[in-house]
């Protein structure tokens, strides 16, 4: 077992399931992305580049997909607590999997093409 794997099985149940779905919706988006654990949560990098990270905490997850995951998805965000490059989603409400989804398909995306861009300067 991995070290993600013993995180999310600390969790109820209720929370595991979410965090596993988080995380599938993860990786079948992301699937050249390298999964590790930091800052004491699941992290993924693509090209040696932060992709998101997400946590559960007593009464929500966190979702961190850096600033400009956050700031391309604000009018949807807006619902949410927020914090710079951080959302919160309730636990008490349903998960926006859609949107968590669109974010991680926006910063795959963002994440190549600032590849590409380092690649061809050099």
């Amino acid at each position: 077992m991995n070290e993600v794997e013993t995180y999310i099985q600390q969790f109820p149940d209720n929370v595991q399931e979410i965090l596993q779905k988080i995380r599938k919706l993860i990786n079948d988006n992301a699937p050249d992305a390298d999964e590790l654990f930091a800052y004491g949560m699941p992290a993924y990098k693509l090209n040696k580049k932060p992709l998101v990270y997400f946590a559960a905490f007593k009464n929500h997850i966190g979702f961190y997909a850096t600033p400009s995951g956050h700031s391309e998805f604000q009018d949807e965000l807006s619902k949410y607590k927020q914090g710079k490059g951080s959302v919160q989603f309730p636990l008490d409400k349903s998960i926006p999997y859609k949107l968590i989804e669109r974010i991680v398909k926006f910063r795959v995306t963002e994440n190549y093409e600032k590849s590409i861009k380092t690649t061809t300067k050099k």
